[in-house]
This record gives C-alpha cells, structure tokens and sequence, in this order.
C-alpha cells in the first residue's frame, strides 16, 4: 500500500462534518455517470484531505486499523470527480469513477450478491 505525506484536511471542512465517536464519517461511493451504488466505506479527516489532495479515493479500514488507497493491491482505482456532503453533515457521497470491480469479491458492486427485497410493480 502507497501511504501518502499525511494531509491536514481544510478546518472549514473538518467543522461541517458530524463525525462518529471514533473520528469517522461514512462514504457511500457512486459511479459517475450511470449513478450506481458501488460501496460504502469510512474516512477521518486524513483520509478525507488525502483524497481531496491525490483524486483517488482514500479510506480509513475498520478491521485493518489502516489507511488504504483503493486499486493499490487491487488495480481496481476510484478516480473522485466529486464529494459530497448530506444535509447533516454526517455522511459523504464520492462520485467516482471505477476502475475495474469496486468490491473486494470482484463483484463491480458490493451491492451486486444478495437481494434481500423487492417490491415489483
């Protein structure tokens, strides 16, 4: 994995973020252009000005307790062409646009395995 220069995020940004207890914020990742749901991911301020700094969506791990670049041991890279924030500041939207699958499974989605509900009409 590339590990950026660390990146102080604007201040103006970090403020309208409503982050969660442990400094982070959920990202639902889009694909540009089609407007598919590709992901949902976690960014810390860190992350957040990484991504802003290099276009490449960056994120915070969970389970690793890592920064990880999307595509780096992949190939599979998001180029952000937009972010986003909610009304409440409390979720972000990346509008990128995939390259390859955007799920560790290597399905384009991780949306794309397990339908739970439809309503049909």
């Amino acid at each position: 994995m590339t590990t950026p220069h660390p990146t102080t995020l604007d201040p103006a940004i970090s403020a309208r973020l409503r982050h969660t207890a442990e400094g982070l914020v959920p990202v639902v990742v889009q694909q540009h252009g089609s407007g598919e749901v590709l992901m949902l991911a976690w960014v810390d301020d860190e992350a957040l000005g990484r991504t802003i700094d290099t276009g490449r969506a960056t994120y915070w791990s969970r389970s690793r307790r890592e920064y990880w670049v999307k595509g780096d041991t992949s190939g599979h890279v998001q180029w952000v062409r937009e972010i986003r924030l909610d009304c409440d500041g409390d979720t972000l939207l990346f509008v990128v646009d995939q390259v390859g699958a955007a799920c560790h499974t290597g399905d384009h989605t991780c949306f794309d395995s397990d339908l739970v509900h439809r309503v049909d009409g």
